[in-house]
This record gives C-alpha cells, sequence and structure tokens, in this order.
C-alpha cells in the first residue's frame, strides 16, 4: 500500500474533533498577538489556517459523497464554528474587515446548520464536548464585537449581546448534561468546562470595548451588568482551571488524545480572557498572569503536536501494512 494512500485511509479516521487543532491554534495567534508576539501569531495562524482549510475540505469531500462517517449531530460536530470565528478574530485584527466578515457570516450559517442536530442529543452524563454549544455561540459574539466596534456598527454589537447571553444558557445547560466524573477520568475535553467561561468573558470584554468607541449601545446600568458578568465569568473560568490542574496532577494523564486540543484551547482561551479583561476593565495587572498562563498553554501546544505527529506516524505505519 502506498504512502499517499495510507495517508488517506488514516485521515478518513479522524473524528470531527480534529477541528479542535485548528481552534487551539488560532487562540493561541490570538494571544501571541495581543502580547506583541507578531512573527509567532502569523506562524500560528497560517497553521490554524491550514489546519482549517483541510478540516473543511474533509467535511465537504464526506457530504458530497453521501458518507460522512461521522455523526454530524455528536457534540464534536459543533467545533467546526468557534474554529471558524477564532480564524475571523484573528483576521480582524489583521485589518481585514471584509474577510472577517465572510468569516463571521460562514459560523453563523455554520452554527444555523448543525445546533438542532447536535443539541437534541444532548443527555445527561455527557463528555466536556457538550460545552461546544457554549463555545459556539461566544465565538460568534467575540467576532460580532470585534467588528462592531472596528466598523461601529450598532446592530452588530446589539446581536452579539444578545448571543452572548444564549451562550451562557447554554453553558447552564451543558453543564446539566455535563458527567462531573470526567475531571478525574476525561482525556482532555473535560477542560471545556473551563474554556467555554474564559471565552464568555472575551466575549464580555470585547463588547465593553465596542461600547467604548462612542457607540451608544446601552445605558450605564446596563454596562455596569456587563462588567459585573465579565469579571465573575473570568474568576469562575480560573477557578475551573485550577480545579481541573490539580486533576491532571492528582491522576495524570499522559497518553496523547486528539481530544488534548480542547485542553490546550482551554489554557489559551485562559490566557486570553485575562488579556482581554486587562483594558476595558482598567486590570493592567491582569497582563502579567495572562502572558504566564499563554506560555504555559504554548508548551502544552507543542506537547500535544508531538503526540499527534507520532499518533500520524504510527497511523499511517499501521495502516501501510495492511
Amino acid at each position: 500500500m502506498s504512502g499517499s494512500f495510507a495517508l488517506r485511509t488514516w485521515w478518513a479516521q479522524r473524528p470531527p474533533a480534529t477541528g479542535a487543532a485548528a481552534l487551539a491554534t488560532g487562540v493561541l495567534s490570538v494571544g501571541l498577538h495581543q502580547t506583541g508576539y507578531e512573527v509567532l501569531s502569523r506562524v500560528l495562524l497560517a497553521l490554524a489556517a491550514a489546519a482549517w482549510l483541510g478540516m473543511a475540505a474533509d467535511i465537504a469531500v464526506r457530504l458530497l459523497r453521501g458518507r460522512p462517517e461521522w455523526p454530524v449531530g455528536s457534540p464534536a460536530a459543533l467545533t467546526v464554528v468557534p474554529a471558524t470565528t477564532m480564524l475571523g478574530t484573528r483576521f480582524a485584527a489583521l485589518d481585514r474587515p471584509q474577510l472577517a466578515e465572510a468569516v463571521l457570516v460562514l459560523g453563523f450559517g455554520l452554527w444555523v446548520v448543525l445546533v438542532l442536530l447536535v443539541v437534541r442529543n444532548w443527555e445527561r452524563g455527557m463528555p466536556g464536548a457538550v460545552f461546544l454549544g457554549c463555545v459556539a455561540l461566544e465565538g460568534i459574539a467575540v467576532l460580532g464585537a470585534v467588528l462592531a466596534a472596528s466598523l461601529r456598527v450598532a446592530w452588530l454589537a446589539h446581536t452579539a449581546l444578545v448571543l452572548f447571553w444564549l451562550g451562557l444558557a447554554f453553558y447552564v445547560a451543558g453543564l446539566w448534561c455535563f458527567d462531573r466524573r470526567q475531571v478525574a477520568a476525561g482525556t482532555g475535553d473535560h477542560w471545556m468546562a473551563s474554556g467555554a467561561l474564559a471565552l464568555s468573558a472575551v466575549a464580555g470584554a470585547r463588547l465593553i470595548a465596542a461600547a467604548g468607541t462612542g457607540l451608544y449601545l446601552w445605558n450605564k446600568d446596563d454596562n455596569t451588568v456587563l462588567r459585573s458578568v465579565t469579571i465573575a465569568l473570568l474568576a469562575l473560568a480560573f477557578v475551573w482551571y485550577c480545579v481541573l490542574a490539580v486533576a491532571e496532577l492528582l491522576r495524570p494523564r499522559t497518553g496523547y488524545d486528539v481530544r488534548r486540543w480542547p485542553t490546550v484551547f482551554s489554557m489559551g482561551t485562559m490566557a486570553v480572557a485575562a488579556l482581554s479583561v486587562a483594558g476595558p476593565l482598567r486590570a493592567a495587572w491582569l497582563r502579567g498572569p495572562g502572558e504566564v498562563l499563554l506560555w504555559i498553554a504554548v508548551a502544552a501546544w507543542c506537547a500535544v503536536l508531538v503526540g499527534a505527529v507520532k499518533s500520524l506516524a504510527d497511523g499511517v505505519r499501521s495502516t501501510a501494512r495492511r
């Protein structure tokens, strides 16, 4: 069996959760941009874009053949939405508003298509991927708020605010379905319990920043509520982060699993949340901890990447022997 055919066979077996690699890499690109490491940020952006294109091409081919080989209604199917909007957020920072707008429309369209297919399968005792319902909405809210601030479009900020609150409702529903035993036994996506809250805090911070551009979006009382909720979300995300980190130390899970990419995403999002909140909420002291958390996430990204490459090599070799 040729090496190229073996590689295609191995790739065909990958679940849609592979898209979390694009999501994790994209959020680190955003964090590195926020801390001034622009060259490294752009390198990771290119990698995230390449991973996203590979995921999109793979999904398109499977759907056109009528044999998706994975359940579209699985919780992990929603990964494609935040992976898309995270790229759009980074494109907006590169002063590419038209491209970011197109990505926003695509991300929202994907959410509309997938959300009912996924949510109807929710039940008690689910893995951390159940929090992707919140992550998908908050990712759209983040990009909407960023574009509202740069383009000075009030209705886009109002829409992003609605999605922000709806995302929190999805988090509560996801928490009800989440299997708490995953904290001690999960293989990676249980970190979404922290990452979803952290991304919600990013969305809140971006909405506050949009209101600070001179647009009249909501009154002072509403802004106070939004600030308070954003601070609470950041604090709760960090509490979850600490609980999950301690659980990892007590029960190490060192083997590679594709669900480790959501772990990297959640770690990176915690860092981005601290960095994003620092400006709009005038908490400059958060930038130091945020940068420390960012480099911890980068180290985790490197470790998971090594595991992914080793898994790919082992998978191709085992497939080639058949």
